[in-house]
């Protein structure tokens, strides 16, 4: 073969390579375009189940409205809206509304973590003092059997990052009933969500000087952990977490309507919270619930300041939706990698157990179903899913190549729709 030949035939070769580039970079940005349900391996008739349950939700009142997104195999089988952002001014449900999203704020603070780790910028194993020396050398609260604080003693051992991620830390939150509740509430630490002119660093410096409910790595217990990640990001990264997360997270995966705050330009999208009360919705006064918020009109009111990794952000389905799926695509989206492959089985990794042995298992930010049948739900084991206060909620399912989330917006609430949810998705696989 001559060289003319052998460069035409390279030239074609190289034709050929970037046609298949741009047929893959066309799927990849074409990943969240609504396509029939059956295409994407669900049956029609089936997953009309799902409005059901939500259309239920608003009929009974246990809901004002929501907004619900799955995606199967890259591609979003069903996006739809339910019932009103508000009820008073009849304000139908957009699909670009705004909800305050809670808890679903850790995993974003989780992968932000993995990155840093992935930089070498410190070990899982690393004590967090070494970072935030204000929690060098914690104490363990004594109680008698009253609940009543008797003594503090020195813990065993230091709080370390991981100890974090698996909420092992012996560090609570000030609304879960537990004794050191009141000396939390006494202290001023919060949970999180104010409008008050309180700032990150503050008040993880205020935390540590409060004891410990356990020593760390002891036993499993939900609390203001994500926090002190929260703060641990930005000693290590040299940004505030909302500049953090705007330019590692959600810039690149373009989730232009997710933050710790609303401008003047959202405020409107923004859902309005309930809370049930005697069995009706009425308009949340931030102090009804367990949680209580200085200011239901949170985030859009206020001084703006405390950006909290355990339970600030706001987001929309879609928003969050592609950030569900570069986790299940193992770190990438749309030709962008933002955490490697093993530090995403690392977090979706069950290896804590909860205190209630009919519980699944935790990893390192999220709730994991290692064994369907205790679960008791319909389901596949590995799958990995968190929820937030305001009854939003999300699961991601690797071996069905499944994200499926919810939002709707009120706390305190009876409703099942995280059960009644997760059961009318998996009975309408094909």
């Amino acid at each position: 073969m001559s060289c003319l030949d052998d460069n035409v035939l390279g030239g074609m070769l190289v034709r050929h390579l970037f046609l298949i580039m741009l047929m893959l970079g066309a799927t990849s940005a074409q990943a969240f375009e609504l396509i029939p349900p059956d295409q994407a391996g669900f049956l029609p008739e089936r997953l009309q189940r799902v409005d059901q349950v939500f259309e239920e939700a608003v009929d009974k009142g246990q809901v004002a409205g929501g907004v619900v997104l799955i995606t199967r195999h890259g591609q979003m089988a069903y996006h739809k809206t339910f019932g009103l952002a508000d009820i008073a001014s009849k304000k139908p449900m957009e699909h670009n509304a705004i909800f305050r999203i809670a808890s679903m704020t850790k995993a974003v603070t989780t992968v932000a973590v993995m990155q840093l780790h992935e930089q070498g910028r410190f070990q899982l194993y690393d004590p967090v003092s070494k970072y935030i020396p204000e929690f060098k050398n914690p104490t363990v609260a004594t109680f008698d059997e009253t609940g009543t604080l008797i003594d503090t003693k020195p813990a065993d051992k230091e709080i370390t990052i991981n100890h974090l991620l698996s909420h092992t830390s012996g560090i609570s939150y000030p609304f879960i009933p537990s004794p050191l509740q009141t000396i939390y509430v006494n202290a001023g630490v919060i949970d999180g969500l104010t409008e008050k002119p309180v700032r990150l660093e503050e008040q993880m410096k205020l935390l540590a000087k409060q004891p410990l409910l356990f020593n760390p790595g002891e036993r499993f217990h939900y609390g203001l952990n994500t926090d002190l990640l929260g703060y641990l990001i930005e000693v290590v990264s040299g940004k505030s977490l909302a500049d953090y997360f705007e330019d590692k997270i959600f810039s690149p995966l373009n989730m232009h309507d997710t933050g710790f705050y609303l401008d003047d330009s959202r405020e409107d999208r923004l859902v309005t919270l309930y809370a049930e009360v005697d069995g009706k919705l009425v308009v949340s006064d931030g102090t009804e619930a367990d949680i209580k918020l200085d200011n239901p009109r949170y985030p859009a009111e206020g001084t703006k300041t405390y950006y909290s990794g355990g339970a600030g952000l706001s987001s929309t389905a879609m928003d969050y939706a592609r950030f569900l799926q570069m986790l299940l695509n193992d770190g990438r989206l749309d030709g962008r990698r933002l955490l490697s492959r093993k530090s995403v089985e690392f977090m979706r990794t069950p290896w804590v157990d909860w205190d209630n042995d009919e519980q699944p298992d935790f990893g390192a930010g999220f709730q994991v179903t290692d064994n369907v049948g205790r679960a008791a739900q319909l389901g596949t084991p590995g799958t990995y899913a968190w929820g937030g206060a305001f009854n939003t909620t999300y699961m991601i399912d690797p071996e069905e190549e499944l994200v499926a989330l919810f939002m709707t917006q009120v706390r305190p609430y009876t409703n099942d729709l995280r059960g009644l949810f997760k059961t009318a998705v998996y009975q309408a696989l094909e």
